[in-house]
């Protein structure tokens, strides 16, 4: 049995030091941009050259991170850090844009590729996909089971990893945007503020619906190994070198002794993680969702404050230097210190320290332990790089990307998730239909009906995001029998959705919103791989979109954005609410989505949309209650370009970030 590689991730110079002391093999890291650990600490150039010199000393390996989404105005930016890297003996670099995939394929193709679990894979298909475009591993998406892990390794070639340790997003990776909505902080782009971290009102009551427990499998390496899978990824470049350590330093010991298991458990329980969950490896997800979002071992309560100090019962052996965090009773603030200097009273502690305003009854918890320190310098930085890509070959570059050419045709596109909204659409005013419905309704899909058949040309099969891998059968089969009844237009959600499209020339492919056309070079890419049209994401704004040459999207002017679209349920009920917005649940084929009943509505600015070019529009009605006055109403409006009221502009004004 093979070994797979042991995968840390690293945020600072000591958390690569006690990477290496805890017996990674490989170490992944972002720069100071285009990563999606914005907060993290990460890298200068010159830390890089010199990480990356130790790390051959050590016979390591060094995955750099460039996985966030790219606005069309940063182009410029990223061809100077490709080309630096290009200069640098990097083991891979781990991508999410199909742009910075096309640029790195086409101009530095000695680099090899990681597909970011951003990227959003999750089946053979995606697999099978990633390894046609030369892409050397797939991280693949956290919510797979392992049976569904197995199937993807039996019919497959290219290098798998999988998450074993660490935090868990409640949204499947790259198609979160709940951040973005909330501020324009996108996830995609590495600032997520953690919104399934917050507490939620639902029924009066505030809890923590979305928050899940840290993902650990120690138990299950022996299994995984035994499948052949190549990697095994820890989460947490935002961690501490301590965090990384022990880490490290468990999932090795049981990758090299598969029988010490339980010694390992020992070591992880000092991770100071959140409460631990096998998540869908294990047969029950119910209790994966944690009512403590915060991470650390809880210590007692505080039981006593004076000016200087507070006391509370505790039966750790706290010292110097440990860390603590003391947590408000009612969870919405924290303080996190150093030790400076404490006493022992039978089974109570007191901690001398500053002020905090704390009060009786806050919660301590131990985050974090000072036995340890780890290098924190480099003996020598690395060479200087050529940090910009020279003036004549950038521009070249960027000249051969796209072209400003506006559309000759006027589309109106509209898109609908339940077959009631068929009886009350006017085919006669819209330009073709996006039908994007549940499984269990394609089967009451009657494409025999003569008044369908009459509106064959208008109709477009739209396939979902997530196809687990015992559905790809079905969508292969629905793709081909909707193309024997005379579809010829189908909308993929994943790019590797190209491959479950019928085999023929007549067809045209549409790519959705979830297949991130955000720049012109990502752009680029759809249209050499036979995708003739395309959704602008709908977390794009103003700037971003009128910046870009492309001019043959669709952009989306009416819409509810799934803010949340995961496999994990939860127990809230509708409505429910932070302290700003409300929000609702809705479950399609076992899938999770959150929304936001207030629609999204940029329909006033579809005039100034067409005196820059853009023709091709979007209607969704998605997460609407199907109504011919709906209907008309906002086909009304989008003809006006007057806005609906009540409604959100989304990231269209304040921008994305």
């Amino acid at each position: 049995m093979n070994k797979p590689e042991l995968l840390l991730p690293v945020g600072n110079t000591e958390a690569f030091f006690a990477a290496l002391e805890g017996g990674a093999d490989a170490i992944y890291l972002g720069l100071r941009n285009f990563n999606a650990r914005d907060r993290a600490k990460n890298f200068a150039l010159n830390q890089l050259q010199a990480l990356l010199k130790e790390s051959e000393k050590q016979n390591k390996k060094v995955y750099l991170t460039l996985n966030t989404l790219i606005k069309n105005n940063e182009l410029s930016q990223l061809l100077d850090t490709l080309y630096l890297l290009s200069q640098t003996t990097i083991s891979a670099i781990i991508v999410q844009d199909l742009g910075v995939y096309y640029l790195l394929k086409k101009y530095f193709p000695q680099i090899p590729l990681h597909a970011s679990t951003q990227m959003g894979f999750h089946n053979s298909i995606g697999a099978n996909f990633a390894e046609k475009l030369n892409f050397e591993r797939v991280i693949l998406a956290r919510e797979l089971t392992f049976e569904e892990l197995v199937k993807i390794k039996k019919k497959s070639n290219i290098e798998l990893e999988t998450f074993v340790h660490g935090a868990l997003c409640y949204s499947f990776s790259g198609m979160c945007l709940f951040s973005s909505y909330l501020g324009g902080m996108s996830a995609n782009r590495g600032k997520c503020r953690q919104p399934c971290r917050r507490i939620y009102q639902n029924n009066a009551k505030g809890k923590y619906f979305f928050s899940l427990k840290d993902i650990q499998l120690i138990e299950q390496v022996p299994k995984i190994m035994e499948i052949g899978i190549s990697s095994l990824k820890i989460e947490g470049r935002m961690k501490s070198a301590e965090y990384v350590y022990r880490v490290a330093k468990a999932y090795r010991m049981v990758i090299d002794n598969p029988h010490k298991i339980e010694e390992a458990k020992q070591i992880l329980q000092y991770d100071f993680g959140r409460e631990k969950t096998t998540y869908f490896f294990g047969q029950n997800v119910k209790n994966a969702i944690t009512e403590n979002p915060f991470v650390g071992i809880h210590l007692g309560n505080i039981s006593e404050i004076s000016k200087n100090n507070f006391t509370f019962q505790n039966n750790h052996s706290l010292k110097i230097r440990d860390r603590i965090r003391v947590q408000t009773q009612d969870g919405m603030n924290t303080n996190a210190l150093k030790i400076k200097e404490l006493h022992h009273i039978d089974e109570s502690t007191t901690i001398v320290s500053e002020n905090h305003n704390f009060t009786v009854n806050d919660k301590v918890f131990l985050i974090g332990l000072s036995e340890k320190r780890f290098k924190n310098k480099f003996s020598k930085d690395g060479k200087r790089l050529q940090t910009q890509m020279p003036k004549r070959q950038k521009q070249n570059i960027l000249a051969q990307i796209g072209s400003i050419k506006t559309p000759k045709i006027f589309t109106i596109y509209a898109r609908i998730d339940s077959l009631k909204w068929l009886r009350k659409i006017y085919f006669d005013n819209i330009n073709y239909l996006i039908l994007n419905l549940p499984k269990k309704e394609w089967a009451d899909f009657d494409l025999q009906n003569p008044f369908l058949q009459k509106q064959i040309a208008k109709l477009v099969l739209q396939l979902p995001k997530f196809i687990s891998e015992n559905n790809i059968g079905f969508y292969k089969s629905l793709c081909l029998l909707f193309y024997k009844n005379g579809v010829r237009k189908f909308m993929i959600s994943h790019i590797s959705q190209l491959d479950a499209l019928p085999k023929r020339n007549d067809i045209t492919i549409l790519a959705s919103e979830n297949v991130y056309s955000l720049n012109d070079v990502a752009i680029q890419f759809l249209k050499e791989n036979n995708v003739d049209s395309y959704i602008y994401p709908l977390e794009n704004d103003a700037e971003n979109l009128q910046k870009g040459k492309d001019r043959k999207g669709i952009v989306p002017l009416f819409f509810h954005p799934e803010l949340f679209y995961s496999r994990m349920p939860v127990e809230a009920e509708n409505p429910f609410s932070d302290k700003d917005y409300e929000y609702e649940k809705v479950i399609k084929n076992n899938i999770t989505r959150v929304i936001s009943p207030l629609p999204t509505s940029l329909l006033q600015y579809k005039d100034s949309y067409y005196k820059v070019g853009f023709r091709n529009f979007l209607l969704d009605f998605s997460f609407e209650k199907p109504s011919q006055k709906r209907f008309n109403r906002i086909l009304k409006k989008f003809h006006n370009s007057t806005a609906e009221q009540p409604s959100s502009n989304f990231n269209f004004k304040n921008g994305l970030n």
